[in-house]
């Protein structure tokens, strides 16, 4: 069975965190996540497509498939360094979160692509501050996430935001008014 608490949990909330001590430790926690996590996190993927409709199942799971590879790929590599501090309290809340996805996932598959999707959207919302969704990732109506003018436009943030296990309210993304 695949553990959730890591080093992310292990955060000193009481100072400031800088952007590249958050990156250390997702570095770390990600060099952890073995092949066989992601493939039981790709048959997630697969399983919770299968009653997508078949235009958006596709293009999903091979969306976030690839997302998990160079996702997991890019925060081993990242040589950048980032400026600045994290909101501590943003932190706190948004692995509230996914604690709760945590306990309320149904197996073992789903724990992988959650530990998996944690590394990630942490790193995507609190280090490189972009949409948590990837550029490009379909919705139903044909409408998907966008970079626009300097600024992430998703098509269903607004319809997410009261959504308790929704990470809508933490990322960057604003509501693409062309999709209401």
């Amino acid at each position: 069975m695949v553990q959730m608490v890591d080093e992310i949990d292990e955060i000193d909330f009481s100072v400031d965190i800088s952007k590249d001590e958050l990156l250390s430790v997702l570095k770390r926690v990600a060099s952890q996540v073995g092949m066989n996590t992601i493939i039981r996190a790709n048959t997630f993927i697969r399983e919770d497509a299968q009653y997508m409709q078949a235009g958006y199942r596709e293009d999903y799971i091979q969306r976030f498939s690839k997302a998990f590879i160079l996702r997991l790929k890019n925060i081993k590599e990242d040589k950048n360094s980032y400026s600045g501090y994290i909101d501590r309290e943003k932190l706190k809340e948004f692995l509230k979160v996914l604690e709760n996805q945590w306990k309320e996932a149904q197996d073992d598959k789903e724990r992988c692509f959650l530990k998996i999707a944690r590394i990630i959207s942490i790193y995507t919302t609190f280090i490189r501050e972009e949409s948590i969704h990837p550029v490009g990732t379909k919705f139903p109506g044909g409408f998907q996430v966008r970079y626009e003018d300097g600024e992430y436009l998703c098509p269903v943030k607004e319809r997410q935001m009261d959504t308790p296990s929704a990470l809508c309210r933490f990322c960057v993304s604003k509501q693409d008014k062309s999709a209401l």
